[in-house]
C-alpha cells in the first residue's frame, strides 16, 4: 500500500512579496523563532505566515519544516541553493529515505515510504544525517536540493531502482 502523500498537487497560489521573504529564511533552515529575531516581526505574526506560505502550498496543516522547505523548492516559489560541495554517494535506501522525509511528516509514512521497519527508521535517518553532514531534516532537503537529488527525474530513478 502507498503512503499518503503530505502535499496535493493542486496548482499552488504564488506567495506575496511579504510570505516570500519568510519562505526564503525558511528555505535557510530557520526556525519561526529565529526569523522573527532576524526581521523583527513578532513570533505570532511569523507563525501565521508560515500558515499562510503552508496554505499556499497546499500543504497539510501539520507538515514539518522540512515537507514545506521541499514544496518552496520544488514548485519554485524559492531558488534552490548553490551546492557548498559535492553530493555524497547514497544508496538507493538512502534516497528512498531522503525522498520520504522531503515528502512525509509522519514517521509511520516516513518508514512506509522509505520502505523501513518504523523501528529501524531512527537509526536509517541518522546515518543518512551523518553520511550528508546535515544538520536536522530541514537541512537534509536544503542540502538535496542544492546537489539536485530531489528533482522529479531524480524520484522516477530512485523508485525505478528501488523497485528491481
Amino acid at each position: 500500500m502507498t503512503p499518503p502523500v503530505t502535499t496535493a498537487h493542486a496548482p499552488i497560489t504564488p506567495l506575496t512579496p511579504t510570505l516570500q521573504r519568510v519562505a526564503r529564511h525558511l528555505a535557510n533552515g530557520l526556525t519561526p523563532k529565529e526569523i522573527a529575531a532576524q526581521t523583527g516581526l513578532s513570533i505570532v505574526t511569523v507563525r501565521q505566515y508560515v500558515r499562510d506560505i503552508r496554505e499556499s502550498l497546499h500543504c497539510p496543516p501539520r507538515c514539518k519544516p522540512p515537507v514545506i522547505v521541499h514544496r518552496l523548492f520544488a514548485d519554485q516559489q524559492v531558488a534552490p541553493p548553490t551546492a557548498d560541495r559535492p553530493a555524497p554517494m547514497l544508496s538507493l535506501d538512502e534516497l528512498l529515505l531522503l525522498r520520504a522525509v522531503a515528502e512525509h511528516s509522519d514517521a509511520r509514512d516516513i518508514a512506509v515510504a522509505a520502505k523501513l521497519a518504523p523501528a529501524d527508521l531512527r537509526a536509517a535517518l541518522d546515518q543518512l544525517l551523518t553520511d550528508t553532514g546535515a544538520q536536522d531534516t530541514t537541512h537534509l532537503v536544503i542540502l538535496a536540493h542544492g546537489w539536485n537529488l530531489l528533482t522529479v527525474e531524480q524520484a522516477h530513478a530512485t523508485r525505478s531502482g528501488a523497485n528491481q
